[in-house]
């Protein structure tokens, strides 16, 4: 049997084709149907069931295209390894958090970045936890940012320790904030997806946005902001219950971590172990937590991610 759906434009078949014409190949793998662009036009064929079940997803993606999204090859793979073929159905078209400066629409790609957005909305302190690549940090970024604009909250403050990977601060050259840059760097990656350079500038410079190493919170109480602590698998005991006692008055707090790649010395307890065990019963505090199958970098990722996550069950 074959289907056709016309296409409004040339530039709609082009974001169908994705990079590289990759998505034709990924939908005809996962629904098991033969897809050919001729023209403005999609001819997809296959058998009755296969096409019955083809055709609701193909609608999706277009649907998705004509709200703006591009849909990429790495997209379609977080929403198949979910288990669910769609590109944002209507009623998730709510949880797109809003738009970078490129006009890129941000919003969730798998389930479970779904929960993370809805459980950030709801609870003043949450807690991402999860391998990298699953978008922890940048979608809290990106939240962050969103309610800066609409005026939710004062300012955005940005954390991490200053925690060495197997290289010594010591021997690094320059001023101590050169020293501790290189900690902050991605932070500063995420925010420059989400505003303008100039304007995070002026923002930073005005004390509007502050990234700071984690040592900086110390005495302080944080009102009024949207705080986002990464890395925090590389906290002390001590240093995460110093952190989570700054929050002050209509604040939010989103802490990301990954807790299968601590950096700390000398088997020192991880701290943010201990705060997922010790707060779980809390209510208010939301706990989100990620795998493999939500890691929305390069499809390798996600595979190397897999295969140390089925290591670690065998231990």
């Amino acid at each position: 049997m074959e289907k056709q759906i016309k296409l409004k434009n040339s530039s709609e078949a082009l974001m169908f084709l994705g990079p590289r014409d990759e998505n034709i190949p990924i939908l005809e793998k996962e629904l098991e149907v033969t897809i050919l662009l001729r023209s403005d036009t999609l001819k997809i064929s296959g058998s009755k069931e296969k096409l019955k079940n083809a055709l609701p997803a193909i609608e999706r993606v277009l649907g998705a295209i004509r709200l703006g999204q591009a849909v990429t090859k790495q997209e379609l793979q977080g929403v198949f390894s979910s288990g669910k073929v769609k590109a944002r159905e209507k009623k998730e078209e709510k949880l797109d958090i809003g738009f970078s400066f490129k006009g890129k629409t941000i919003g969730p790609k798998t389930p479970v970045q779904n929960e993370y957005i809805q459980a950030i909305k709801q609870h003043d302190i949450v807690f991402g936890v999860g391998p990298a690549g699953t978008g922890k940090t940048y979608l809290a970024m990106a939240m962050a940012v969103e309610a800066l604009r609409k005026g939710y909250f004062r300012r955005i403050i940005l954390t991490r320790p200053a925690v060495e990977a197997g290289e010594s601060l010591g021997y690094l050259p320059g001023t101590l904030y050169e020293k501790i840059l290189p900690f902050l760097r991605p932070l500063y990656d995420a925010l420059y997806d989400m505003m303008e350079g100039v304007q995070i500038e002026k923002y930073i410079e005005i004390g509007t946005i502050e990234v700071a190493p984690l040592a900086y919170m110390r005495g302080r109480t944080l009102n009024d902001a949207f705080i986002i602590l990464d890395e925090a698998q590389n906290c002390t005991v001590e240093q995460l219950k110093m952190f989570l006692t700054r929050l002050g008055f209509d604040s939010k707090v989103v802490i990301t971590g990954d807790i299968t790649q601590t950096d700390l010395p000398g088997g020192k307890p991880v701290g943010l172990c201990l705060a997922l065990d010790i707060l779980k019963t809390i209510e208010g505090i939301g706990f989100v937590y990620f795998s493999g199958k939500d890691v929305v970098r390069h499809e390798l990722v996600q595979k190397i991610v897999a295969a140390y996550e089925k290591l670690s069950a065998l231990r």
